[in-house]
């Protein structure tokens, strides 16, 4: 037999295999991937090598009764705001979509009011709400609205405004024959919504809502300026008695560094549970 013969499956076979796909090189995007690394390095070392921070004083101060006891507040003081603030949002959401123009202009004007409003100013009103009330119910005012009543009503009324729109966004993201073809089926209206509307409209509402949760956790620091005693207010004391104004700031930068990253991890799993059945295949 020839050494033709012998060659012809092997080239046959030759023949039939696919090219080879090489994927292009990109030595560019390698080089500006190390100038970032690099200067990232450089700017950590110099954040960590800078006696300037007093990182031994961070440690002492990191888990101290006082900051402690501000994180405490913020934490709860968020929980609340949260919880009142979509409370009340989810009930203005109804109110911008129902069929009563009433209803709808009420709605419509809370949102504008609070949203056009900045928060410190909306805060610094009700801390002053005195000046306007004296007596609500026969009950003095400055004993009524302490400095942590006023917080929870400033940042919930705030907090609301931006929640309803959450809402309303969220559930006029449901297409509307889901609602139809579920009337169709004989559900009530409460079925309707709790089982129809709401796991669709949560899609939509959950990332928004965590970012505005994370918000308002930052954005409590304000409540600072009133005199309530949250991680930063509480950072704040220490550092005009000790005059350790960097360190301090370092030990609530960590603190809510640390909280927004659960709470950042928490959104995760979350969305994944509501994103069920909707999630593409790779």
């Amino acid at each position: 037999m020839s050494s033709d013969t012998l060659t012809e499956p092997a080239a046959a076979a030759q023949e039939a295999a696919p090219p080879r796909i090489v994927p292009r090189r990109h030595p560019g995007q390698w080089a500006a991937a190390l100038v970032v690394l690099a200067l990232l390095g450089f700017a950590v070392a110099s954040v960590v090598r800078n006696q300037a921070f007093q990182w031994d004083v961070v440690r002492d101060y990191f888990t101290s009764a006082a900051v402690l006891r501000g994180l405490w507040l913020t934490l709860w003081l968020t929980a609340v705001v949260m919880t009142l603030g979509f409370a009340l949002g989810t009930l203005l959401a109804a109110a911008r979509l129902s069929a009563n123009p009433v209803l709808r202009s009420v709605g419509w004007g809370y949102v504008w009011l609070f949203r056009s409003v900045p928060i410190l100013v909306q805060l610094l009103f009700w801390f002053n709400i005195g000046a306007l009330y004296p007596h609500i119910l026969g009950v003095r005012t400055v004993n009524l609205f302490a400095p942590v009543t006023v917080a929870v009503v400033g940042l919930t009324l705030h907090e609301a405004a931006y929640a309803a729109e959450v809402v309303r966004g969220g559930i006029l993201s449901v297409d509307r024959g889901q609602t139809e073809a579920a009337q169709a089926l004989g559900l009530s209206r409460w079925h309707r919504w709790w089982r129809i509307v709401l796991p669709q409209a949560m899609r939509s509402i959950v990332p928004p809502a965590a970012n505005m949760l994370i918000g308002t956790l930052k954005g409590t620091s304000i409540v600072s300026v009133i005199a309530v005693q949250d991680l930063l207010y509480s950072a704040q004391l220490v550092y005009h008695r000790t005059y350790q104004v960097i360190p301090l700031l370092m030990v609530a930068t960590l603190w809510y560094v640390i909280v927004t990253s659960v709470l950042s991890v928490g959104q995760h799993y979350v969305e994944k549970h509501y994103a069920r059945g909707a999630e593409r295949t790779r």
